[in-house]
């Protein structure tokens, strides 16, 4: 499709999206799965930065409208392919003719994204290789793609968050797809994750193929698996084995290496046949500075306290909350809301009382984001720390969270982070 042709497509999904918003917020009928299907036809076709978008906002699935959210979730594993041909053709320009590779390279793709597609093959060799192909001309769409997506983030305005909010949120959302164009340091993290884990026997991470990775194609051993979204399908005991394996891993992650895995959507994570979790797609990680992981650790102290105005001061110390009159209230339910996860012993991650409460109150979080606004610097960090919460909940994780936040606390009790009583 033309720039021009994307430009207006992408113009009539902003606009169609103002509208219901607007009607949702005078108290109108909205239509929000209409909506969902009509966004799902678009961006399914035009790819890149809106798409990514859209995956974005499905992971925060208890925010969102559910139909509107149900359609958006389809993006992570039903969206429309690029054809064949011209994924052939970007794979001949990187890599010369793939009959000189390749004894096959199966045309249906194996999972189409928001950035590239992925084909099996077989190398001359014998080996079967997975090959993420970036959607040709992505590159030159980007930014003019990136200019659509500011226009759309505006619509935050109506929720009366402020600009430089917005332009905030933009800015660090535009970082993390120019970062996801870059295969070559994908490939690069993915040798340094493998390394970082190599003696972690329940983590597995596919090996780049380097013979076989350019700018624009990254091959990687295919390392078969059930994806994390059909894990139902697992007996219970190895299913709490790999729930326990991601929390492990995710605490890892923030607190002893300072970055996280940011793109969390179920589709990137499988199990094999001996319960192993599956990392497959290290295109985008997050580093976490030690100052945001206090001030975390201090917001997430006074919730479990129960003490909103403690919460409010450490929402301000993140660089959040800057309107005036202080949603104590909000706080105070928000507490009580997650209270039962961190309660001793074992506790259900697919307690559907929790996520009711949280539900039951995104409508007020909504209409109070004007004295909240969002910290600057956060939204991949809360919007990776809500996807990896909701697989946890698709695998219904039974954790003693009380003992793991114990855990964290008491490392960071020399540094300023009081222990919740």
């Amino acid at each position: 499709m033309r720039q021009a042709g994307r430009t207006r497509r992408m113009l009539g999904l902003s606009v169609r999206t103002g509208t219901t918003l607007l009607r949702s917020r005078v108290g109108g009928n909205a239509d929000w799965q209409a909506l969902g299907e009509s966004l799902f036809d678009g961006l399914s076709e035009l790819k890149g930065p809106a798409m990514k978008l859209a995956q974005v906002m499905s992971q925060w699935d208890d925010l969102l409208p559910p139909e509107l959210a149900e359609e958006l979730a389809r993006l992570q594993r039903n969206a429309t392919p690029a054809p064949w041909e011209d994924i052939r053709t970007t794979l001949e320009q990187e890599l010369g003719e793939l009959q000189a590779l390749f004894r096959h390279v199966e045309p249906a793709p194996f999972a189409s994204a928001s950035m590239g597609q992925v084909h099996l093959a077989t190398t001359l060799e014998g080996q079967q290789v997975v090959l993420k192909v970036q959607y040709p001309g992505l590159e030159q769409v980007l930014e003019q793609d990136l200019a659509q997506v500011r226009r759309i983030l505006r619509l935050g305005r109506w929720f009366k968050v402020s600009q430089s909010r917005l332009d905030a949120l933009f800015d660090e959302l535009a970082e993390s797809l120019r970062q996801e164009l870059d295969y070559v340091a994908e490939g690069n993290m993915l040798r340094r994750y493998r390394e970082r884990y190599d003696a972690w026997g329940n983590i597995r991470i596919p090996a780049p193929v380097d013979s076989l990775c350019t700018s624009r194609v990254l091959a990687m051993e295919y390392v078969p698996g059930t994806p994390l979204r059909e894990i139902e399908q697992v007996d219970d005991e190895r299913r709490q084995h790999v729930a326990s394996t991601l929390a492990d891993w995710l605490t890892e992650e923030l607190f002893v290496h300072g970055e996280v895995h940011a793109d969390p959507h179920a589709g990137n994570f499988a199990v094999d046949d001996q319960g192993r979790l599956i990392l497959y797609d290290l295109g985008a990680v997050i580093a976490v500075p030690p100052e945001r992981l206090r001030g975390m650790l201090a917001l997430l102290s006074a919730t479990l306290e129960r003490d909103p105005v403690a919460m409010d001061e450490a929402l301000r110390g993140l660089g959040g909350r800057q309107g005036e009159g202080a949603p104590l209230a909000l706080y105070q339910e928000s507490a009580e809301a997650i209270a039962p996860l961190f309660a001793p012993g074992l506790q259900d991650f697919g307690d559907v009382r929790v996520h009711r409460r949280l539900r039951e109150l995104s409508p007020r979080v909504w209409s109070a984001l004007d004295r909240l606004q969002p910290p600057p610097g956060m939204l991949m960090l809360a919007r990776t720390l809500n996807g990896h919460y909701w697989n946890l909940v698709r695998l219904e994780a039974r954790l003693d969270m009380q003992n793991r936040t114990a855990q964290v606390f008491q490392t960071y009790a020399g540094q300023g982070v009081g222990l919740p009583s």
